[in-house]
């Protein structure tokens, strides 16, 4: 069975930034791409970002040039590098990996 936790959410004043991690338990991590998604209060989840398994990255046209997405294969740990953070951008963040889900982290811009 495969955990992925989430961390380094929290309240970010507009243009600012915050930096999430997801680490994943179990030998799945290098195999596969890892995406972030989010759902924000009312709306559906979408995906923010993906890092393939070579490292070639895509993002939703909403963040691109703002979040950098990146993988650390020997740390098992995937990261969604967040700058200058809009209000839009509040929503739970969610790591996924294969077929797993993480529980979320809360980003709540707001000044």
């Amino acid at each position: 069975q495969v955990q992925l936790v989430e961390a380094g959410g929290g309240l970010v004043q507009p243009g600012g930034s915050l930096r999430l991690s997801c680490v994943a338990s179990g030998n799945i991590f290098s195999t596969y791409a890892l995406a972030w998604y989010r759902q924000a209060p009312g709306k559906q989840r979408e995906v923010v970002a993906i890092i393939t398994s070579g490292g070639n990255t895509n993002y939703a046209d909403s963040v691109k040039d703002r979040f950098t997405i990146s993988r650390d294969n020997a740390k098992n740990t995937v990261y969604l590098q967040m700058n200058s953070l809009k209000p839009e951008d509040t929503a739970v963040y969610y790591c996924k990996v294969h077929i797993y889900w993480g529980t979320g982290t809360l980003v709540t811009v707001s000044s």
